[in-house]
């Protein structure tokens, strides 16, 4: 809510040049003699001194009586506005892909390397912050999915879940965080959970935007069979597929905290991402640099924009009489004092 003050006729400012003219005119055209007594030499410098503040005095009562009066035309309103924004939000399910190939070092963070999972995980928190009023959750999976955050609106939350994941290799198998989990890439059991957690929604439009580096190679359900049940209940789908397409650096430990890198071939088939998103109804993105990536959920972001709706509630009082009753009582006062103790004997 904002105080608020404000001219409904600011026009009738333009009536403050005449005060000036009918002064100028009145004293230039108007000028009534006085007698002039023998004291009047000598008590000159007094009457003169008495004139410039009488003077001074009812100049300031007649223009002040005059702007008070516009002022009045003008219709003086002070109150308040209150705008009201009513976002119609998109509900949007992030399903990224932590496999372990997602170690590559293929990406970059200003001048140095990073992981594919480092890179995405930073492109996405910008992608939050940037829908406010959408619900957005986050799956992660990689032989199977997890769910790291449902849908909402505390996008601070959700950000502080995103920070925190990670993949490590422990010997032969692969860890998320500080839990052991089956390597691989579900594709199809990834989409199955993002659709149920968007199934039976409110919201206008129903998104997910599904990240992978590598195609199908685990679970039980095909990813094409996935994207016709998720298209069924009205849910778009956009796929990014991540990194290059050949060798690329990939990290080991030897197991005294030294880091040592192999080139590991990674191939990527686009074919089953570009179907899917054929079937959901969206589009296939292809991100192999930092660059190309953020302007992928850039892009995104603009396809899927916010209807909002925006109201303006506006409560005024004219305050005018205020105004008003000052200009005439300037005015009134000016004409007494003029007609009594600052009258001059003809």
């Amino acid at each position: 809510m904002i105080s608020e003050f404000q001219f409904e006729r600011p026009w009738f400012f333009l009536l403050l040049i005449l005060p000036p003219i009918v002064w100028y005119i009145y004293n230039r055209y108007r000028q009534p003699p006085v007698i002039r007594f023998a004291p009047a030499r000598l008590l000159g410098r007094v009457y003169n001194l008495q004139k410039s503040w009488r003077k001074a005095l009812q100049n300031a009562l007649y223009y002040g009586g005059c702007v008070c009066l516009v002022v009045a035309l003008a219709r003086p309103e002070f109150g308040t506005a209150k705008n009201q924004v009513r976002a119609s939000g998109i509900d949007i399910m992030l399903i990224l892909d932590v496999s372990l190939s997602m170690l590559s070092e293929d990406f970059s963070i200003g001048s140095q390397r990073a992981s594919r999972l480092e890179v995405v995980k930073q492109v996405t928190e910008k992608f939050i912050q940037g829908r406010p009023d959408d619900r957005i959750g986050i799956i992660i999976f990689s032989g199977r999915p997890y769910l790291i955050s449902p849908l909402t609106l505390d996008h601070r939350w959700l950000a502080e879940n995103l920070s925190r994941v990670n993949i490590r290799r422990v010997g032969d198998q692969t860890a998320i965080g500080s839990s052991l989990v089956e390597d691989g890439t579900a594709i199809g059991s990834a989409l199955v959970t993002g659709a149920n957690r968007l199934r039976g929604k409110q919201a206008k439009s129903k998104v997910m935007v599904l990240l992978t580096d590598g195609d199908n190679n685990a679970g039980t359900i095909p990813p094409l069979t996935a994207a016709e049940a998720a298209a069924a209940i009205g849910i778009k789908i956009y796929t990014i597929g991540a990194g290059t397409n050949g060798l690329v650096p990939f990290p080991h430990s030897d197991g005294f905290g030294n880091t040592y890198y192999s080139e590991e071939y990674m191939p990527f088939k686009e074919d089953t991402c570009r179907e899917i998103a054929r079937i959901g109804g969206g589009e296939f993105f292809r991100a192999t640099d930092t660059r190309t990536m953020q302007d992928i959920f850039a892009r995104i972001n603009k396809l899927e924009k916010n209807e909002i709706d925006f109201e303006r509630y506006q409560d005024y009082q004219d305050i005018f009489s205020w105004f008003l009753a000052a200009g005439l009582t300037f005015l009134t006062l000016t004409f007494i004092l003029r007609e009594t103790v600052w009258r001059t004997m003809p």
